[in-house]
């Protein structure tokens, strides 16, 4: 399993660097821990959501899955 050592300022749902299950993490600071994934992407996505940021769903291996963002969205551009 691949090491998660999230340094942005975003919310990442990666596999528990620790042990067993799923953890959030923000700025290297873990917000919550889960025994089911799904619910830490639940739990995930109500912290970005909160605080506008981007929400990161990294799978097992520690790959990036899925990113969803909740605020701070450039203007989209005529072009």
């Amino acid at each position: 399993m691949a090491k998660n050592t999230n340094r942005g300022g975003g919310v990442h749902t990666t596999p528990n660097p620790n042990g067993s299950g799923w953890v959030n993490q923000q700025g290297g600071e873990i917000l919550s821990t889960h025994w089911l994934k799904d619910r830490a992407e639940e739990a995930g996505r109500s912290q970005a959501k909160e605080q506008g940021v981007e929400h990161t769903i990294h799978k097992r291996d520690g790959t990036i899955g899925e990113k969803n963002s909740y605020g701070n969205d450039p203007v989209s551009s005529k072009g």
